[in-house]
């Protein structure tokens, strides 16, 4: 594998730990508890698995060979229900933003939202975090409310948006990123 291009697969339990670390970084007042990782995870696997995690990871030039890690550089989380799904979390680092893996860790989630046979995806965000509000708009996301203090202890207001036909929004940001890179 060439290095400094991530890698996506499933997150597992050991890979809590250095999530947490991304998540402390990007999301200090309110990120979540290695419990709240715990619990999800009990939910991703298996025939009745209503969740998909997956992590990004950078190896080095020597590539990924068995025994080796790379450097855990995002995840994402998405929630199904019925024929509803709901994107948990998605982070990138710093260092990766501008990179297009939001975009990939949110395709990921989409296909995932398809696998489950969700109608609907929906998510909240940030008020004041246009970057992640310009990529959910890029996919079709589309703002249908807000839930104020919902982000705590800073007391934040989150926007929440909804899509409609995860599986075509994800065939249209996969032919956009072809046609654009």
């Amino acid at each position: 594998m060439t290095a400094g291009i991530a890698v996506l697969r499933e997150m597992r339990w050991w890979d809590i730990e250095p999530v947490l670390e991304l998540e402390h970084e990007l999301f200090p007042e309110d990120a979540w508890s290695a419990g709240m990782f715990w619990s999800e995870l009990a939910h991703a696997r298996g025939p009745h698995a209503t969740r998909r995690y997956v992590v990004a990871e950078i190896f080095s030039d020597s590539g990924s060979a068995a025994g080796t890690t790379g450097r855990l550089v995002g995840y994402a989380g998405l929630a199904a229900a019925g024929d509803l799904a709901d994107v948990q979390t998605i982070a990138a680092a710093r260092d990766q933003w501008g990179t297009g893996l939001g975009a990939r860790l949110l395709t990921d989630l989409l296909r995932a939202a398809t696998a489950f046979e969700c109608a609907e995806v929906l998510l909240e965000v940030r008020v004041d975090n246009t970057r992640a509000q310009k990529l959910y708009e890029r996919f079709g996301f589309e703002p249908i409310g807000f839930r104020r203090g919902y982000y705590q202890p800073g007391n934040v207001d989150a926007l929440v948006m909804r899509l409609t036909d995860p599986a075509q929004a994800t065939t249209e940001s996969t032919e956009s990123s072809e046609s654009n890179g």
